[in-house]
């Protein structure tokens, strides 16, 4: 790339950083804000300055709000702009003259939500040194899509492993945000696929993402299907189903040659002794041992699906020796109420082979106010040296979404590592949830996404081609709302820590949603806390594609959500639990993270596979591996031990999260373990220190504490860390196929919901089926029969203002 012109050029411009004050100059470019210190002036009157002269870079588009504060010239305070950027970096700028502080802050607003257009973007314009490493490497050449299957054994050249690939999406015009290389079972036929695209939101089918090398059971993931509250059905889609996943089952039972003499001939992931890793083998990992929750969970999924054929009244026993899974990662409450606009969740009458768990992890809209929340606890980190709001830390509920995505996803890479089972999994559409559900999953699984190559390629694989919407969740094109010019100072006071930090009434939180629920316009109030990710158009879904291209140049508030910034913190609190099991290091991380939003490489433009494709992002752009390849020592563990053995401790091919032990990203927050993790740290100590006093008095539950140590146990701090609460799970309810005649009630463990179909319902499903007794959905929404007379018509509205009436209900229950 060229040298950069500079637009403007501000000699003598105070930066603030953490409070700490430091004089240079300020230049904008087209793309970039450079300040270089200490300024010109001192530098030209000082040779040792000159020497010493530094210079910082921040991209344009990594900036998520820029506060104008003007100030007259009477009131002896300067003017600044205080910028707060992406990778949570704070800083401000006064300036000696206002008038340079408002044409800083119209420059930087035009060159960032006033560009019109993505190809305006600084990736079109950007090209690494010619002499330099990175232009030597391709990066968009470190994915190929039939080479990854081809590594699990899928190829045409390889023996059938009960899958094939199609070249029905090769257009993109079987489903635009699908991929256009697609694996899917070797007995459906493409014909097959079509009609099973009518039932699924956007044409997006179940379709395979990953089989594991050891015991070929799958994950395939989707979109939701069309049930409405007439639970319809879909042969095809069943038929598809089942085929996922009884592939492995098929190709097991004939004459072809055993997975392991397959995969010989495949390029696998690192090798691993294939022992059984079934719960009750002897050589199950020692290092397996389940928590509370995990065991509970566990129990719940493989209690037995009793059923009673509804002619013969004989007992039917499905999925005996698999625990097959239809993974819903929203909140079950969200489910039902999408069937009033004719989406939904499976009816499990006619996937009578595995069990339907919901796994309650919230939609983008609560993800991007719990990272907001959290911005707000370290907001003045430009102009104060004070460690976060720990309050509002607590409050965002940061760290309980982070561990509900991990357990979620360590109940998937069980069922299919462990217990040899297959696992669907979708959310809405099955872009936000289902990636970070599986690319964790796989994470976990498989040796290979840990490496820096195979990570790429779980990015690339599940992420890019899949169709998370990149540009809509990070707000690539900006948005006006995050300029705003501070109209109190122009009276001249000066800026203080603490101003507008939203440390809340809540009472006004709850009058708010109070508002939401008696609003008649609920579906259309996005920014009010609506699931706008499951409350798309009916129309608009039927038809199966995305939103336009040109409508999609837009950031919409409404649409932006950390999503894939909670998939990097997950891979973070798993690299930090097991610190020798990945080939990259944190510093990877990281940079990754920040260059989503810088908007200097090609890859993570646009909304999919075939946008980028159409954009011509190949040649056109750089792909950011390149960058990361070029400087692979720098993202590099030290730490890293390559061997799998799943006979030795800590070498094993699976690893799961430890929940309680989720702490603070505080490295991409910019601050200091001890502040962010300074509490979870000295509760987790002290949990230690009394399970290690109870282990040595011969301390148990059913004795009780003795008497002599009853004071200091008492006297002792929480040992629960703040925010995470073990014995709570992610997964809320299980359904199977529901029978009128179930004469063996289960009991499900104390801190689980069970679902409706199951003999059970959750207090809240309850509370929610008794305010809409009076409608015509309640027999579709909770379970009822396709062929139900009683299952009537209902507008949308009616449904999500019930679903808010829920969440007020829940509101005011969290305050008491």
């Amino acid at each position: 790339m060229a040298a950069p012109q500079h637009k403007h050029y501000y000699s003598n411009v105070q930066a603030l950083r953490g409070g700490k004050p430091e004089q240079g100059d300020l230049a904008l470019t087209d793309y970039h804000l450079v300040f270089r210190f200490p300024p010109e002036s001192a530098a030209a009157s000082d040779p040792k300055a000159k020497k010493h002269t530094k210079q910082v870079w921040f991209a344009f588009h990594i900036i998520s709000h820029c506060a104008l504060r003007p100030t007259p010239p009477s009131s002896g305070i300067p003017s600044s702009l205080r910028l707060r950027f992406r990778d949570f970096t704070f800083v401000s700028f006064n300036f000696t003259d206002d008038k340079q502080a408002r044409d800083a802050f119209e420059f930087i607003r035009a060159k960032t939500c006033r560009l019109g257009s993505v190809d305006k973007l600084l990736a079109f314009n950007y090209s690494p040194p010619s002499n330099s490493l990175e232009s030597k490497i391709n990066g968009w050449d470190l994915y190929d899509a039939r080479a990854e299957f081809r590594r699990q054994g899928i190829s045409e050249k390889l023996a059938d492993l009960g899958w094939r690939i199609t070249n029905i999406n090769k257009d993109y015009a079987f489903s635009p945000t699908y991929p256009a290389v697609l694996a899917v079972p070797s007995k459906i036929s493409d014909n097959t696929l079509k009609y099973a695209a009518n039932f699924r939101s956007r044409a997006r089918i179940p379709t395979l993402t990953y089989i594991h090398p050891v015991n070929n059971c799958t994950i395939t993931r989707s979109s939701q299907p069309f049930v409405g509250l007439r639970m319809k059905r879909s042969i095809q889609d069943e038929k598809l189903v089942g085929a996922c996943f009884s592939a492995s089952t098929d190709f097991l039972d004939g004459n072809s040659p055993s997975p392991a003499n397959a995969s010989i001939q495949a390029d696998h992931s690192p090798s691993s002794s294939h022992v059984d890793l079934s719960a009750d083998s002897p050589d199950a990992p020692t290092d397996m041992s389940l928590s509370d929750t995990e065991r509970m969970e566990d129990e719940l999924i493989a209690a037995p699906n009793v059923m009673y054929d509804e002619k013969t009244g004989k007992r039917l026993i499905y999925g005996a020796q698999q625990h097959n899974l239809i993974v819903d990662a929203r909140p079950a409450i969200n489910s039902y109420a999408m069937q009033a606009i004719g989406m939904g969740s499976e009816n499990m009458d006619y996937y009578k082979y595995a069990k339907k768990v919901f796994l309650n992890i919230d939609n983008i809209h609560v993800m991007r106010d719990s990272l907001d929340k959290v911005i707000s606890a370290i907001k003045d980190a430009d102009i104060s040296p004070f460690p976060p709001n720990r309050d509002l830390l607590m409050k965002s509920k940061w760290l309980k979404h982070i561990a509900g995505i991990l357990d979620g996803s360590a109940i998937i890479a069980r069922q299919v590592g462990i217990q040899h089972s297959h696992a669907l999994i979708h959310c809405s559409d099955g872009w936000d949830r289902t990636s970070q559900l599986c690319a964790l999953s796989q994470l976990m699984l498989d040796p290979y996404y840990r490496t820096l190559e195979g990570f790429i390629v779980l990015v690339e694989k599940d992420w890019l081609s899949f169709g998370h919407m990149f540009q809509l969740r990070s707000g690539h094109m900006s948005h006006e709302s995050w300029f705003t010019v501070d109209s109190d100072a122009l009276a001249g006071s000066a800026v203080r820590p603490g101003e507008s930090d939203g440390r809340g009434d809540v009472v006004e939180n709850v009058m708010a949603s109070a508002k939401r629920f008696w609003s008649k316009n609920v579906t259309n109030d996005k920014e009010a806390g609506s699931d706008q990710e499951e409350g798309a158009a009916v129309d608009e879904v039927k038809q199966a594609t995305a939103p336009n291209a040109a409508e999609e140049q837009t950031t919409r508030l409404r649409d932006v959500s950390p999503v894939f910034h909670q998939f990097l913190d997950a891979t973070y609190q798993l690299l930090r639990q097991h610190p020798n099991r990945f080939e990259f290091n944190e510093r990877f991380l990281r940079r990754l993270l920040y260059h989503v939003y810088s908007c200097q490489y090609g890859t993570f433009l646009y909304n999919n596979e075939r946008q980028r494709h159409e954009a011509n992002l190949r040649e056109r752009t750089r792909s950011v591996w390149g960058y990361f390849m070029s400087r692979r020592s720098e993202f590099t563990n030290d730490r890293y031990e390559p061997t799998i053995d799943d006979h030795t401790k800590g070498r094993e091919r699976l690893i799961f999260p430890k929940l309680g032990e989720v702490r603070w990203w505080h490295q991409v927050f910019n601050r200091t373990d001890d502040e962010m993790n300074g509490e979870l740290n000295a509760s987790a100590a002290t949990a230690e220190r009394v399970a290690a006093y109870q282990a040595s008095t011969g301390f148990s539950e059913s004795s009780g504490i003795p008497s002599e140590s009853a004071s200091m146990v008492s006297t002792s701090p929480s040992p629960q860390p703040p925010a995470l609460t073990s014995s709570q799970s992610v997964l809320t309810g299980v359904e199977t196929a529901h029978a009128a005649l179930t004469p063996e009630a289960r009991v499900s463990p104390p801190s689980l919901n069970k679902s409706a179909s199951t003999g059970g319902m959750p207090a809240a499903l309850g509370a929610l089926q008794d305010k809409i007794s009076g409608l015509a959905i309640a027999k579709g929404v909770f379970g009822g029969h396709a062929n139900s007379s009683s299952a009537g018509r209902q507008d949308a509205d009616d449904v999500e203002t019930v679903a808010s009436a829920a969440a007020v209900e829940q509101e005011l229950k969290s305050m008491s």
